[in-house]
Order: structure tokens, then sequence, then C-alpha cells
């Protein structure tokens, strides 16, 4: 395992990673800083929690247009990796929430 530190809504986070899912992580860590500031306007800037429940459905919006329009290409089996790393990545932000 390697410990990687990705950066989502000016926070750090470390998240430990197999081998080899470093580059795959910094991609998710893109996708998610591409939605931030979206995000963030559409809670007010009260706290970062409603920010990234905010970012989590605007993220989940777009999974579920993609399930619901698979004429995309995207494999439903790529979409469910997708899905299963999202919730890992909201676990570990709620786990350093709840700690800090």
């Amino acid at each position: 395992m390697a410990d990687i530190t990705l950066v989502i809504a000016g926070r750090s986070y470390s998240i430990a990673a197999r081998e080899g899912e470093e580059a795959h992580l910094r991609n998710l860590e893109a996708l998610i800083a591409r939605h931030a500031e979206t995000a963030h306007q559409a809670s007010g800037g009260i706290n970062s929690e409603r920010m990234l429940v905010y970012l989590a459905l605007i993220l989940a919006d777009l999974l579920d247009e993609a399930e619901r329009n698979p004429s995309s290409g995207v494999s439903p089996v790529l979409l469910d990796r997708i899905a299963d790393r999202l919730e890992a990545v909201a676990a570990a932000l709620e786990e350093d929430a709840q700690d800090g």
C-alpha cells in the first residue's frame, strides 16, 4: 500500500492506495476539482461538510446520467468501479471530518 495525499476543496486528505492506483486517484482528484467550485457556490460557502454534500450530489448526478444513457459507450462495470471508489473517498472524507 502507498499513501497519497489528495487535495479536495482546499483540504488535504491522506489516502491509502494500492500500488499502481496513484494515477487513477489523481484523475479522480482532478474530476472532483472540476466540480468543487460549483458545489462551493451551491452550498453558500457555509461549511466544508455542506459543500462536500453538494459535491457528492453533483458527482452522483453525473453517474446517474451515465447509467441512464448507456449509449455513451461507458461500461456498466466501469461505472460500478467509479461508484465504489467514490464511496471509498466519501467514507474517508467523513472519517477525516469527524476526526478534525
